[in-house]
């Protein structure tokens, strides 16, 4: 991203896919928890480009085709920037077949956080299953 410069970013929506995870030791650790997250992180250094963090709680196959985990489940965004959300649940619906009501908005940036330290149990889920093809559903009355 600054190789891009934040002129390049001014402006637009940047969908943060990725996860700030250690991968020198077994099982990975998160770089970044608890009080940060790489998404806010993003966001205070390209301060006018619209962050949205999106697509990091699943394998990147079930991102761009989410009927590789059966049944219905919930992809998760957030960001501080309300519109810019809106259009990354369309792109995401529109593109890679998510159901709209599927797509869980948690509000801004700092949601990250919570998004992010789902990693270490989504890896030891993975473990588990035997495959990375899987989600979660949030349930609720």
């Amino acid at each position: 991203l600054r190789q891009a410069g934040e002129a390049k970013l001014c402006g637009k929506i940047l969908i943060d896919v990725a996860n700030p995870l250690d991968m020198s030791q077994k099982p990975p650790t998160l770089t970044i928890c608890n009080t940060d997250s790489l998404g806010e992180q993003i966001q205070r250094e390209f301060l006018e480009t619209k962050v949205v963090k999106a697509l990091n709680t699943v394998n990147c196959e079930v991102m761009v085709n989410p009927e590789l985990a059966p049944g219905d489940h919930n992809l998760f965004i957030c960001g501080n920037d309300t519109a810019a959300k809106a259009k990354v649940s369309e792109f995401i619906a529109r593109n890679f077949g998510w159901k709209r009501d599927n797509i869980v908005d948690l509000g801004d940036i700092s949601a990250a956080r919570g998004t992010e330290m789902y990693l270490p149990l989504w890896l030891r889920l993975w473990g588990v299953v035997g495959s990375p093809h899987f989600n979660i559903r949030v349930i609720h009355e």
